[in-house]
């Protein structure tokens, strides 16, 4: 491709609203344009990158024998009542009328779909296995869309689906996936952590995610150097740092207008570990008192699990009715309603601990929960903090940032049995179809990728996703031998199928230079008045930076030499 006749508007400034590295070089190089928030158009360059990752994983899907099929993303929302996630998925699902007043969806996922093709198609064990996957748009209408195309309303994913006619075949399905996913991201040159998720939404026994880990990444993962757990926060579990305090009696303490843990503990003068936690959820229309240890945070994700539905805070009046005092001053002694009570693991067998009497500014402390409190459970359900030990070899866990690459679910039953999606099995008797789900986000890949692979002059793209493998600089164009040179070389190199960007515009050397580096492309190749006399040009490896003067007879050969080594 010639830049003259190219599409690529590179631009010097850095987007005000771009934040992330990925999203002010993708704008800065001419990869992407913002449409409006959370929707971006591929130029020709972001495009060429999109369709290797593409390729990369159809190659990789094929392999498994996954079947691609191609489905409709506006979807009557019928098919999503059938599951109930209309409802669950919120405001995050775009929804519209046609012309006659029927209510549509824009699909943020395919698994209805899946499930209703499924219902028609199979009626018997010999009909599965089955693999079947797309790439597709998908739209969820974000609340705050950022971070350029990792967190986007409009954007491109790769799903597949399992199905199967027992949870051996689904054991089989999900391992093929993972195996899948690890040549994907390994191909596509990225460093990865596969870690234990929540299902959320989704549902299932059991999901794994892809992560990469990422100063700027939205997701928060555990890891453990020693052993090699790893897993998201969301149900990360570690071993809690013990606080032991001696027995004492129950009694009041007047905290006047002190709600918080860090004022009642600045007031009476005692550690945060000593106070309890004491917060009113609603679950399927029922109230829940959930208790945690003062230094800790709810991990909303362990106890949404745990309650098995959708679960939310009470509301302030809601608080007042059950306990009798508004929120600051609740606790599990003394309730004027008899609720469900939970309390996090860290709290079994503590003592003297400090939380709310259900009184205006009153606080009760020496509490013990042998004599005051009964959970009906005691369970994991807060985040894992800093400076925690390991619960597999007892080292001290990291805390990091990441990006979800992709996220594979075992989604069991969940599906089939509320759209009725049966097959008959070898006795004749009816069964739900067993499903996995396997997502990966085409365009993180690529902003992954740049997140990894940069600098502070642009993108160093890999070989295998670059747009294309080698920049070819003419510095003058209007010198005729150096425009002579530079175009025998580009159809040289087009017709070896060295895919080449020759930069033929009649701009200042300094101003391609930029531009070269800006978009960072594996090779540089500059011809100039320089090299003329000893007929010598400068490729230059953008990774590294190593410059070798070649003869114009070479280049061709070097330059094939060099693609070979790269990765």
């Amino acid at each position: 491709m010639r830049f003259s006749e190219a599409y690529i508007p590179t631009q010097k400034e850095i987007p005000s609203d771009a934040v992330i590295p990925s999203h002010q070089l993708m704008i800065r190089s001419g990869l992407v344009r913002l449409l409006a928030s959370g929707v971006y158009s591929y130029l020709p360059l972001g495009w060429r990158v999109m369709q290797k990752v593409m390729a990369i994983i159809r190659e990789e899907m094929d392999r498994i024998g996954a079947q691609e099929i191609f489905m409709p993303v506006l979807n009557p929302i019928e098919i999503w009542d059938e599951t109930g996630r209309n409802e669950a998925f919120g405001d995050e699902m775009f929804r519209l009328s046609d012309r006659k007043g029927r209510k549509m969806a824009l699909a943020p996922t395919h698994e209805e779909i899946i499930c209703d093709l499924a219902r028609k198609f199979v009626r018997s064990y010999k009909d599965m296995p089955q693999i079947w996957y797309q790439i597709q748009t998908k739209f969820r209408d974000e609340p705050r869309p950022r971070s350029g195309v990792i967190r986007a309303r409009q954007f491109f994913m790769k799903d597949a689906y399992s199905l199967d006619s027992d949870e051996s075949g689904l054991d089989q399905s999900y391992q093929k996936h993972a195996e899948a996913y690890k040549r994907i991201f390994t191909r596509c040159g990225l460093k990865y952590h596969i870690v234990g998720a929540s299902s959320g939404l989704m549902g299932g026994s059991s999901s794994q995610e892809f992560m990469l880990e990422s100063e700027f990444g939205e997701d928060t993962l555990i890891l453990c150097d020693s052993c090699g757990y790893a897993s998201n926060l969301e149900v990360a579990t570690s071993v809690h740092n013990k606080a032991e305090f001696k027995e004492e009696s129950l009694k009041e303490v007047h905290t006047p207008d002190k709600r918080s843990i860090e004022e009642v503990s600045e007031f009476l003068k005692l550690p945060k570990t000593q106070f309890m936690k004491s917060l009113l959820y609603v679950s399927n229309k029922e109230f829940v008192m959930v208790l945690l240890r003062g230094d800790y945070e709810l991990n909303e994700a362990k106890l949404q699990q745990i309650m098995h539905g959708e679960i939310r805070p009470a509301h302030p009046d809601e608080v007042k009715e059950v306990c009798g005092a508004e929120i600051g001053f609740i606790g599990p002694v003394g309730l004027k309603t008899s609720i469900k009570i939970i309390a996090d693991l860290a709290l079994r067998e503590q003592h003297n601990l400090v939380t709310g009497a259900n009184k205006a500014d009153t606080h009760l402390t020496g509490l013990e929960f042998k004599r005051d409190v009964t959970p009906e459970q005691y369970i994991d359900i807060r985040n894992v903090a800093e400076g925690e030990k390991c619960s597999k070899c007892d080292h001290e866990l990291k805390i990091v940032q990441a990006i979800e690459l992709g996220h594979i679910f075992k989604l069991g039953t969940k599906y089939s049995n509320s759209m009725k999606a049966t097959f008959l099995d070898k006795n004749g008797k009816a069964n739900p179809i067993i499903m996995g789900s396997y997502g990966i986000g085409v365009e993180r890949i690529i902003a992954a990728a740049i997140e990894q692979n940069h600098d502070d002059k642009g993108i160093i793209w890999e070989k295998v996703l670059a747009p294309f493998k080698v920049h070819l600089i003419a510095l003058k164009v209007n010198n005729q031998q150096i425009s002579d040179i530079s175009t025998r070389l580009y159809k040289d190199l087009t017709d070896s199928d060295i895919d080449t960007l020759y930069d033929d515009r009649e701009v200042s050397p300094g101003f391609k230079f930029k531009d070269a580096d800006l978009i960072g492309i594996p090779i540089q190749v500059v011809i100039g008045e320089r090299g003329l006399n000893d007929k010598k040009a400068e490729v230059k490896i953008r990774k590294t930076g190593e410059v070798q003067h070649v003869e114009f007879n070479n280049l061709k050969d070097t330059i094939t030499s060099i693609l070979n080594t790269l990765a």
